[in-house]
């Protein structure tokens, strides 16, 4: 296993599974993981920061992506379309509209007043129509019950918005609350039961009293893949890859609440989001029905100002 100071990570592509902030910068992202960095061969994420009328343009090549603004406003063009993002102040303050680009696409993101944006990816074969996802249109779910309750914002999840391979969702979890619980995996294919999908966290802890917060990921092996086993103390910025295992808790400190992206996508012919719960913890959910949900969920669900 892994200490939380990941000295010890297994090796991913020569690299770890748990990168703390800045630890997988590259060129302009302040997160760049794609198939071959990650040693697997279909996720991806990019995180990009711009400063005020910074631009940035990149090709799409054999995957596509979604622009999800994180914090700030942008403008996404591709094929010709041009679509302006209202995005949110953070993470904590709403849902966020967000761009669908297609592979072998040249792509621009313009910031008139600069903003961090996430960029998640897929590859895949089918080619896709450049779109606009309103938030609005985002399905918004709350999960678990007590302090196993949080909010999934499933913006692209399958059977919410259409893309070729990729799933990503949001998740926020309340101070002191597990999320990703019970554990669960999703590393083999097995029809009707359980979809293959490689998997990319990437965090975000909201402050309190000047305190910039933490959590932990936790992620033991399935006896499939790789034997990932991992325990990450997770900060503001930290990406944690999850190529196989029984992944979860992931656990937010009291006083501090923790955002995640989820970044999904595998080899299966069908887009689904198939899992199977830890035999030893799957008897927490039926024990939910006895529990209140945590009244302070949900979050913020639209940005102040409303959305287009």
């Amino acid at each position: 296993m892994t200490g939380v100071d990941d000295k010890g990570a297994a090796p991913v592509g020569g690299t770890g599974l748990h990168f703390p902030a800045g630890g997988a910068a590259r060129g302009p992202y302040a997160v760049d993981i794609d198939p071959p960095r990650a040693g697997w061969g279909f996720s991806s994420l990019r995180v990009l920061e711009l400063p005020p009328g910074g631009r940035h343009g990149f090709d799409t090549r054999d995957s596509e992506w979604i622009v999800l603004p994180l914090a700030g406003s942008c403008s996404v063009t591709a094929d010709g379309e041009t679509f302006r993002l209202h995005g949110r102040r953070s993470v904590f303050d709403g849902v966020t509209d967000f761009a669908y680009v297609p592979r072998d696409a040249h792509v621009s993101v313009v910031s008139e007043a600069g903003g961090r944006f996430a960029l998640t990816g897929a590859r895949c074969t089918a080619r896709l129509p450049a779109r606009y996802g309103p938030a609005s249109e985002v399905p918004v779910e709350l999960r678990g019950a007590g302090n196993c309750s949080r909010q999934v914002n499933n913006f692209a999840a399958a059977g919410a918005f259409e893309t070729g391979k990729l799933i990503a969702v949001e998740v926020l979890t309340p101070g002191g609350n597990w999320s990703s619980y019970p554990p669960h995996k999703h590393d083999e294919f097995r029809p009707g039961e359980e979809s293959e999908l490689e998997e990319i966290y990437y965090f975000e802890i909201a402050p309190s009293h000047a305190t910039a917060g933490l959590g932990y990921q936790r992620v033991t092996p399935s006896g499939h893949g790789r034997g990932t086993d991992l325990l990450a103390e997770v900060r503001t910025g930290d990406t944690v890859l999850i190529p196989d295992g029984w992944h979860g808790p992931s656990v937010a400190a009291p006083g501090h609440d923790m955002y995640y992206l989820n970044v999904m996508a595998g080899p299966g012919d069908d887009r689904a989001w198939l899992i199977c719960d830890h035999p030893d913890h799957a008897w927490v959910r039926a024990d939910w029905a006895g529990q209140a949900l945590d009244p302070r969920l949900p979050f913020r669900t639209a940005p102040e100002g409303g959305t287009p």
